[in-house]
């Protein structure tokens, strides 16, 4: 065995509990304190503290009301910046695609919209002139411009 290479032994060190408890074991330390023991911790106390979760629970529904009325708010405000009324010309599609759609009925965004809401985008792809591109290319516009547009079509 080496020497001086291990710490020394104390086989009466002494350990202090911050309630006042204290015992005698064996440690490479004189004496060790520690916050908690056996004499006061709750579970072999029996002893149950009550801990404020009500007043935690009660500021964490707080945020999440607020949370829920910025978002109301937001969402409201993007529906006021993207009215449906707004002509497909508008969005910057080529002249030509924008005038076959109107010729469709299909002259604002709320018009393509809700073509898209009713899954009847087949129904474009059957216009004259009109294919998945021009579609793809009106969504992106759309995009662009906040409108949501429906979740099932929106994955291209």
């Amino acid at each position: 065995m080496k020497e001086s290479i291990h710490p020394e032994w104390h086989p009466q060190a002494t350990v202090v509990c911050a309630c006042g408890n204290t015992w005698n074991i064996g440690a490479t330390v004189p004496e060790i304190r520690t916050d908690i023991c056996s004499a006061c911790h709750p579970f072999y106390t029996g002893e149950q503290r009550i801990v404020d979760t009500e007043g935690q629970v009660d500021r964490f529904m707080k945020r999440l009301q607020v949370r829920d009325q910025k978002l109301a708010e937001a969402e409201a405000a993007q529906a006021a910046k993207t009215p449906l009324d707004l002509p497909i010309a508008s969005l910057g599609l080529n002249k030509r695609y924008a005038n076959m759609l109107a010729e469709n009925g299909l002259a604002t965004a709320g018009d393509f919209i809700a073509k898209l809401e009713a899954n009847e985008e087949e129904a474009l792809l059957e216009i004259p002139g009109i294919g998945r591109k021009v579609i793809a290319d009106l969504k992106k516009l759309l995009r662009a411009r906040g409108y949501e547009l429906p979740k099932a079509e929106a994955a291209e």
